[in-house]
């Protein structure tokens, strides 16, 4: 159980900083800041992507699988979105605001991992 967990959740930190750094383009980042706009769903769809390498890696099931791709498309989409409403709101495009913003984004999209891999390994046959 141990080794799934440390895997899992190293596949989802790969994952993530290819999806956040090397994947996003600017019409991404642009329009994850306005409801419902195409950049902000493929944004949170390139993450789910990942995600489903790393849950057939880790020998996921099916339902499992549905239910992680699911949730974290919806918080994956909404943490981005909250991140950007906020960040616009204020007019912080640099300084310290904006990466204290980019920071909590950070942190709740790792707590989600967390949470993936708590409910992934609740759900492995021992």
């Amino acid at each position: 159980m141990t080794t799934v967990a440390i895997a899992l959740f190293a596949l989802l930190l790969v994952k993530h900083c290819l999806g956040d750094f090397v994947l996003q383009t600017k019409w991404q980042v642009h329009e994850k800041g306005i409801y419902g706009a195409p950049g902000g769903l493929v944004h949170s769809a390139i993450h789910v992507a990942g995600t489903l390498v790393a849950l057939l890696l880790v020998q996921a099931s099916f339902p499992v699988i549905a239910a992680v791709l699911i949730a974290e498309f919806v918080v994956h989409y909404h943490i981005d979105w909250g991140k950007e409403k906020v960040v616009r709101y204020f007019g912080w495009r640099d300084g310290s605001r904006f990466w204290n913003a980019i920071g909590f984004d950070q942190l709740l999209h790792g707590l989600t991992y967390v949470a993936i891999v708590a409910y992934v390994c609740g759900h492995v046959a021992s």
